[in-house]
């Protein structure tokens, strides 16, 4: 079983008011969560850098940036690119949770979602995402702590040259 992910702040992004209304409540009321709410994709590539939430909850149909296309904006600046995010949709499929990965995502939440289990549902998912990731981020750490290492090991004699 999966450890529980901390979250303390989520960002909601849904054109739709009662939904992001009823999120929003169940996320701060239930879940505890500071909760940054947005009408839009591109809100939510604007601000998700600076903001730094630990999930982002992406409506996929939006008219202005649909979520699909926000993702991959997202993943595309380094200061969002690992942020877990979660599409919320009311065209769910059965082996969305299944495909999670290969889209690059956490998971997805299907409309209508139960307010009162919302932020248990996110943390499972967060959790999942977490563990999933830890193994290449362990293994790209220390990568770049052998590329550090072999420089700063040259770095004396690289100096020694320059200053004959």
């Amino acid at each position: 079983m999966n450890e529980p992910a901390t979250i303390r702040k989520v960002m909601l992004v849904d054109d739709d008011d009662d939904v992001r209304l009823v999120a929003q409540i169940a996320l701060r009321d239930v879940g505890g969560w500071t909760t940054i709410a947005l009408a839009s994709g591109r809100a939510a590539v604007a601000l998700a850098p600076s903001e730094r939430p630990d999930v982002i909850l992406l409506d996929v149909m939006m008219p202005d940036l649909d979520g699909p296309t926000a993702l991959r904006q997202l993943r595309l600046d380094p200061r969002s690119a690992d942020i877990p995010v979660v599409f919320m949709t009311a065209k769910a499929r059965p082996d969305d949770g299944a495909r999670a990965g290969e889209l690059g995502i956490a998971g997805v939440i299907g409309k209508p979602f139960d307010p009162m289990t919302l932020p248990d549902e996110v943390r499972a998912l967060v959790g999942r995402w977490h563990a999933s990731t830890a193994a290449p981020r362990r293994a790209a750490a220390a990568q770049l702590e052998a590329v550090v290492a072999g420089f700063a090991a040259r770095l004396p004699l690289r100096v020694a040259e320059l200053e004959a």
